[in-house]
């Protein structure tokens, strides 16, 4: 399976990004960083043999550069799994074979990462962390997807979820988005424990 992780960077500066995508490339066949406009230097990022860079002209926020990464990956890259996947270093790279396995055993076409499931985020502020949980509660009575954690970015899709969903939001109201989308398209989802470190 040709495994791409979709990194969206806007004013993440060269160094915190490229963290992110040494730790990501690890364990995957390609790169894809989105460059969303950025004012600073994230946009001098040098692509390698497996790390392309595309760039938005315009800040148009992370759900426009998802779609844009994920656009990439399936139509140009041929990727079977795509990894979303953060560029500020609080995901680890090494949990991305356990996000791409149920997609590989034909368990799910969705893997959504969860921080309520196994150990705790480490140092995950008191508010954000009631907010999460009050979002889960909203989404379920809400869709009625069940998930423990509804605004986790670290997710994996299948060629087939990929293509099935089109992000329309541009912005963080994305998370919600993609979570309605896997209800309304009946995608197959599971939830898997992710490490989230906060800084």
């Amino acid at each position: 399976m040709k495994v791409v992780a979709v990194i969206p960077a806007y004013n993440k500066g060269k160094t915190l990004t490229q963290s992110a995508i040494d730790d990501a490339s690890c364990f995957v066949d390609s790169v894809v960083v989105i460059d969303d406009g950025s004012t600073d230097d994230t946009g001098e990022i040098l692509p390698g043999d497996r790390v392309i860079v595309l760039r938005h002209i315009l800040n148009r926020g992370q759900g426009a550069a998802l779609q844009t990464g994920t656009d990439y990956a399936v139509n140009v890259l041929g990727a079977d799994v795509i990894i979303h996947f953060d560029a500020d270093g609080q995901m680890r790279g090494d949990e991305i074979p356990m996000m791409v396995q149920p997609i590989a055993d034909g368990e799910a076409d969705v893997v959504l990462g969860s921080r309520f499931l196994g150990a705790p985020a480490k140092d995950m502020p008191r508010l954000r962390k009631i907010l999460v949980r009050l979002g889960a509660l909203f989404t379920v009575a809400l869709s009625g997807i069940r998930v423990t954690d509804t605004h986790n970015g670290f997710r994996a899709l299948s060629r087939h979820a990929a293509s099935s969903m089109r992000i329309s939001i541009d912005r963080m109201a994305h998370a919600s988005e993609i979570l309605d989308l896997i209800q309304t398209k009946r995608l197959r989802y599971v939830e898997r424990p992710v490490t989230i470190s906060y800084s």
